[in-house]
């Protein structure tokens, strides 16, 4: 499911007009030649600034909806219950890579299937034991089906994706997020 109708539902919108700028606000928004409305607004919703220039701002954000790993066990639930058939669900959002252009949909919230599968210990089609391969089965999922959600008027926000390779589990995006201190770019 795509964030911003789950954020929508979830009444996590914000009227524009009703932002005063704060005074760190307004000099980023100077600096990027942005709205500093705006800016106040990505202030509120950031940990941290890490890069601004002008049009571009770079910001380690919290994830909309607030509390996303519990709205996609809320809508499971719900679906579950609904169906009668065990399942996952994922909420998505678009995000940018440092060394790559372009938007690619990643997971921010999980419930009822795995964020990353640990490959290390099985062997490859060539007889290799595996040391170090670890999937993002959350996110690679995330990236196909947004690339059928589309990036802008294509208005399909929710995917149903069957044939999922891996076995089912209860999961939460923290397994997905690298510690800080194993974080090699800060």
């Amino acid at each position: 499911m795509a964030q911003k109708i789950v954020s929508k539902a979830e009444g996590r919108i914000i009227n524009l007009t009703t932002v005063t700028p704060s005074p760190e606000a307004i000099k980023i928004a100077t600096m990027t030649e942005k709205d500093p409305r705006l800016l106040e607004l990505m202030l509120r919703e950031s940990k941290t600034v890490m890069r601004a220039r002008p049009g571009v701002v770079i910001v380690e954000h919290r994830l909309l909806p607030e509390n996303p790993d519990a709205s996609a066990q809320a809508i499971r639930h719900r679906l579950e219950q609904a169906s009668g058939v065990h399942l996952g669900v994922m909420i998505i959002d678009s995000h940018g890579k440092a060394w790559r252009m372009g938007a690619v949909g990643v997971a921010i919230g999980l419930a009822g299937l795995p964020g990353l599968v640990d490959l290390r210990g099985q062997v490859d089609i060539f007889g290799y034991k595996l040391r170090v391969t670890q999937v993002g089965a959350a996110d690679e999922l995330a990236s196909a089906a947004s690339l059928v959600m589309g990036q802008t008027a294509e208005s399909t926000p929710v995917v149903h994706v069957r044939g999922f390779p891996y076995k089912l589990r209860e999961a939460s995006l923290e397994e997905l997020l690298r510690p800080k201190e194993l974080d090699l770019f800060r």
